[in-house]
């Protein structure tokens, strides 16, 4: 019997019916065959077919009828159906670590595109290591981290980098996150699951680094910057601070290796030489900086519940028992800040975050190569935006999504990369910008030595 050619959509959104998912539908559906927009298919992939017409009913007002696709990670050649039927896979069932990698197999045999959600970077690091140069030869382009992990770091670090005008070098910029809201908001347990089993699997994530070819290194002006205290009072910004062990600086030092090996960045398939000059010309403004994340509260208090969660989680989460209680009882455990229904709408629409970019560096790259030099120059930025899970992870997916339909001759061919070298030079951070994520140059000042 001759196979059935089986439609093919531009956009099929996995995991369409799960807590994110849905709203991810509901992001997508605002660009569905609308004016100027590539996105002009949508099919919404899942295990149960009623939950996905649930979820359209949910995400739209005119519920218009969509393709829905059933598909289950369990099984594979489920799996390959739906991405022998879409331009690009969003994929939105975490844990990745758990889930992620069936999905990953099935585009990249398929020769579609892949963005996901994933904060992991056991899972995005081993993706890299078993399926770059066959993603390379299939042409797919399989790109993790698209979401609030770590879109608005990776871009925001670039934001922050092109401030430093030539001879101004940056040598370190420090992330620090706040989270507001007028209402507690329970944080999205997938989240929770990850941290949890990131915990229980850290020796792996070092193991399949040390089995890597080292990663070519950036070559920053200037020492390597001071440890610094555990708990920080960071007086500009107002907020006191810990170092949040995050995707972010990890996929932002994935990025700035790919840079050092491709200073003009990653040639596109089928760029046209325009193209290439804006590429390169972009690329020649960014400047590598040590880089590191925090997350901050307004009061000490609300920081010491950030960080008996992380003890929690660091104690419990390396025995199977321990694993067991955290994510059985995840509002215990977390003083609420995890539970297992997730927020309400009105809580989501309470929220926001902040991300201010502390940069530190040299007015003059000279002066970074002398002895016992200490930067002389700062540079703060900003990222805002609303909700991080459900609003801020959507509309950074779809923007990377719908640059990717609209721009592909101009990225690489195929292969597996974090998104700030693929989408650095495009025009991401103005789309972002137009749906609600703004970035914004807070402050250039002279720093007097001690």
């Amino acid at each position: 019997m001759a196979d059935v050619q089986l439609p093919t959509y531009d956009i099929v959104i996995f995991g369409a019916s799960g807590f994110t998912g849905k709203y991810v539908v509901r992001e997508a559906l605002k660009f569905l065959d609308t004016p100027n927009s590539p996105l002009k298919t949508l099919a919404l992939a899942g295990r149960n077919s009623s939950k996905l017409s649930q979820t359209l009913k949910w995400a739209s007002t005119s519920h218009p009828t969509l393709p829905l696709i059933v598909a289950d990670t369990s099984d594979p050649p489920s799996l390959r159906r739906m991405a022998s039927q879409a331009k690009l896979v969003l994929d939105c069932v975490g844990p990745f670590r758990l889930y992620g990698e069936p999905v990953v197999a099935a585009c990249v045999e398929a020769g579609c595109d892949y963005l996901d959600i994933s904060g992991e970077p056991e899972f995005m690091e081993r993706m890299e290591a078993v399926y770059h140069e066959k993603a390379a030869e299939k042409g797919s382009l399989v790109i993790s981290a698209c979401g609030f992990d770590s879109i608005p770091a990776e871009i925001g670090l670039m934001f922050n980098s092109r401030q430093w005008v030539s001879p101004a070098v940056p040598n370190r910029v420090e992330a620090y996150l706040s989270l507001e809201s007028d209402k507690r908001i329970a944080g999205n347990f997938g989240t929770f699951e990850s941290a949890v089993l990131g915990v229980a699997n850290a020796d792996k994530l070092t193991e399949l680094r040390r089995s890597r070819p080292k990663r070519s290194r950036p070559s920053i002006p200037g020492p390597p910057p001071p440890k610094g205290s555990t708990i920080e009072h960071q007086k500009q910004v107002g907020l006191w601070a810990v170092k949040l062990p995050s995707a972010d600086a990890t996929v932002v030092r994935r990025t700035l290796s790919i840079l050092t090996d491709n200073p003009n960045g990653l040639q596109g398939a089928n760029e046209d030489p325009k193209q290439a000059e804006i590429r390169s010309s972009f690329w020649s403004t960014i400047k590598p900086a040590h880089f590191g994340v925090k997350i901050g509260t307004k009061n000490l208090l609300g920081l010491l519940g950030i960080i008996s969660t992380g003890i929690s989680i660091g104690l419990l989460g390396s025995f199977s028992f321990g694993r067991w209680l955290l994510l059985k009882f995840p509002s215990f455990f977390t003083l609420g800040a995890f539970r297992k229904q997730g927020p309400t709408e009105e809580e989501v629409a309470s929220a926001s975050f902040k991300m201010w970019f502390i940069g530190h560096g040299f007015s003059d790259a000279n002066l970074a190569s002398q002895a016992k030099a200490k930067p002389d120059k700062e540079i703060i930025t900003r990222v805002m935006g609303p909700e991080i899970g459900y609003l801020t992870t959507p509309i950074t997916l779809i923007q990377c999504a719908l640059i990717l339909l609209k721009q592909r001759r101009d990225l690489p061919k195929g292969g597996v990369f974090p998104p700030g070298i693929i989408f650095g030079h495009t025009d991401l951070q103005d789309h972002l910008q137009e749906n609600g994520i703004s970035f914004d140059l807070i402050s250039k000042s002279d720093i007097m030595s001690t």
